[in-house]
């Protein structure tokens, strides 16, 4: 139950650091791209 708590207040403020949608995809793709590029050294 706590970890559902925890997941969803860290969920809120990674939202509400992102004041659109949109931001939030471009934040989320910009994540993606430094995973892959991470990975593939």
């Amino acid at each position: 139950m706590f970890r559902a708590i925890a997941c969803m207040m860290l969920l809120a403020l990674l939202v509400s650091g992102c004041e659109t949608t949109a931001g939030f995809g471009r934040d989320m793709q910009r994540a993606g791209n430094w995973i892959e590029e991470k990975a593939e050294r």
